[in-house]
């Protein structure tokens, strides 16, 4: 599929791995840096979603999502674990969770930008699904720089791939992108109880903000990964 990621926010935590470790399939390995865990809230919106070689498909090829992630490693490749993903498309849901087995749930959601200023709200939607609401503004605050390796921020958003779970077996997404254009960033918050819709306690510390304008993404369809235990 090739996607276009617009107006990201990265927002980052700290969160001990022994908080984390539960909420994880046992076949993965928590990924760290300097000893320290992260949990990511991630709002930004796709437009140009479509599959290769075909045209957009009405209806579904531009919507806000908003995800809540880890980062995990599994064969010593580093990638992406989503504990949500919500998203304002519910045909967009529904073929997340059949082909991608992702935890996807339908959001009321909407994304405003008025002189670099992005307003940005969701509130799920989802039946028989936890309540989570994320409303604040954000904009960047620098210039932009790429991420060097070895940093913390390369640590956090250059990542490859992506990594889901489905009946016991886990399963491996290829993501192609450029390296990430990044901005530090600045947010004002009014709710967030994403982290928390997932069973995951944020601390009371100011996040880690960075901010990115555009990036264009492919993604390859999910491939079976063999791990130690199955």
């Amino acid at each position: 599929m090739r996607q276009k990621w617009h107006d990201l926010l990265f927002m980052h935590w700290p969160v001990p791995a022994s908080a984390l470790r539960p909420l994880i399939p046992r076949a993965l390995e928590l990924d760290s840096f300097n000893g320290e865990c992260w949990v990511g809230v991630v709002p930004f919106r796709m437009t140009g979603v479509r599959f290769r070689g075909l045209p957009p498909i009405p209806g579904t090829s531009a919507f806000c999502e908003l995800n809540v992630r880890t980062y995990v490693t599994a064969d010593g490749k580093p990638g992406v674990w989503f504990f949500s993903l919500d998203a304002a498309i519910a045909a967009a849901v529904t073929a997340a969770w059949r082909w991608f087995h992702l935890p996807y749930f339908r959001a009321r959601m909407s994304l405003r930008e008025s002189r670099g200023i992005v307003q940005y709200e969701s509130r799920r939607t989802q039946r028989r699904a936890s309540s989570a609401e994320f409303r604040g503004k954000y904009w960047p605050a620098s210039e932009p720089f790429t991420a060097q390796r070895g940093a913390l921020e390369h640590f956090l958003v250059e990542r490859y791939c992506l990594y889901a779970e489905a009946r016991g077996k886990i399963y491996r997404g290829e993501i192609d992108h450029a390296p990430w254009p990044l901005q530090t960033a600045e947010a004002e918050m009014e709710a967030n109880s994403m982290a928390q819709a997932s069973h995951i306690e944020l601390p009371p510390t100011a996040p880690l903000l960075h901010f990115s304008k555009v990036q264009d993404v492919r993604v390859w369809p999910l491939a079976r990964v063999q791990t130690r235990s199955g």
